[in-house]
C-alpha cells in the first residue's frame, strides 16, 4: 500500500521498451506504478503492481483502474504508452489490420482515459499524457502509415479537446510525438534505414522519450501540449 501522499501513476504497453523505461522513471520519482500489458509479469518491487491484458478490451481498463484505486488509493498520472504500428500501402490493409490497430491505439485509449479520469475528477486533479508518432503531423511517403495517422492523430486531437475541457478541474492533458526509437519492436538491421528518416541522422532512444514525459509531469502550466521528440521530423525534411 502507499502512503497518502504517494503519488500512483498507471502506465500501459509497459513490458518493454518506452513503457518499461517509464516504469522505471516514475519508480525513481517515488511514485507507486501500476504496470499493464498483455505480456506482463509479476514484480519483485511492491511499489509496481502488475496488471495483464489486452487493452483493447474495456475490461483490462476496468481492471487496470481498480486495482490501483485498491492497491494505492488514487491515481495522478496516466500514461497511454500503448499502440501499435502497422506500415502498409493504404490499399493494402486487412480489416485484421483496422481492428487490430484500432482496438489498442483507439479503443485502448478511450476506455482507460475515461475511467482514469472520473478518479482524477473526484480527487481534484491529474495528469493524462499520450504517446503518439511525428508521422501525424509530417506524412512521410517512405513510410506508407493511414492507420498510424487516423489512430495517433485522433489521439492528438483528443489531448487538446480533453485539456481545454479540465483545464480549470484540475486535469492536465499532455501528448509525446516520438520520432522512431530504438525498441526491441525495430530490429537492429532496420536502424540504419529509420536514422536516415531524422533531420538528425539518427534514432532517438527511450530515454528521449521518459525525459520528455518526465518535462510534462513537472510543468504545472503546460496543457494540451504536443511535445515533438522526433529528430526534427516535424519540422520537415
Amino acid at each position: 500500500m502507499s502512503t497518502q501522499t504517494q503519488k500512483v501513476a498507471v502506465v500501459t504497453g509497459a513490458s518493454q521498451g518506452i513503457g518499461a523505461a517509464l516504469v522505471a522513471a516514475y519508480r525513481k520519482l517515488g511514485y507507486a506504478v501500476v504496470a499493464t500489458s498483455r505480456s506482463i509479469a509479476l514484480s519483485a518491487d511492491p511499489g509496481v503492481l502488475t496488471v495483464r491484458g489486452d487493452i483493447a478490451d474495456p475490461a483490462t481498463a476496468e481492471r487496470v483502474v481498480a486495482a490501483a484505486v485498491e492497491e494505492f488509493g488514487r491515481i495522478d498520472t496516466l500514461v497511454n504508452n500503448a499502440g501499435v504500428f502497422v506500415a502498409k500501402p493504404f490499399t493494402d490493409y486487412t480489416a485484421d489490420d483496422y481492428a487490430g490497430v484500432t482496438g489498442i491505439n483507439l479503443d485502448g485509449f478511450f476506455h482507460i482515459t475515461q475511467r482514469a479520469a472520473e478518479h482524477m475528477l473526484a480527487q481534484g486533479g491529474g495528469h493524462i499524457v499520450s504517446i503518439t508518432t511525428s508521422l501525424v503531423d509530417n506524412a512521410d511517403a517512405r513510410v506508407p502509415s493511414v492507420l498510424a495517422s487516423l489512430t495517433k492523430g485522433g489521439i492528438q486531437s483528443a489531448t487538446k479537446s480533453l485539456a481545454v475541457e479540465y483545464a480549470r478541474r484540475g486535469i492536465r492533458v499532455n501528448a509525446v510525438s516520438p520520432g522512431t526509437i530504438k525498441t526491441p519492436m525495430h530490429p537492429e538491421e532496420t536502424h540504419e534505414v529509420l536514422a536516415g528518416l531524422h533531420p538528425v541522422g539518427r534514432m532517438g532512444e527511450t530515454s528521449d522519450v521518459v525525459d520528455a514525459v518526465l518535462f510534462l509531469e513537472d510543468a504545472p502550466f503546460v496543457t494540451g501540449e504536443i511535445l515533438h521528440v522526433d529528430g526534427g521530423m516535424s519540422a520537415g525534411h
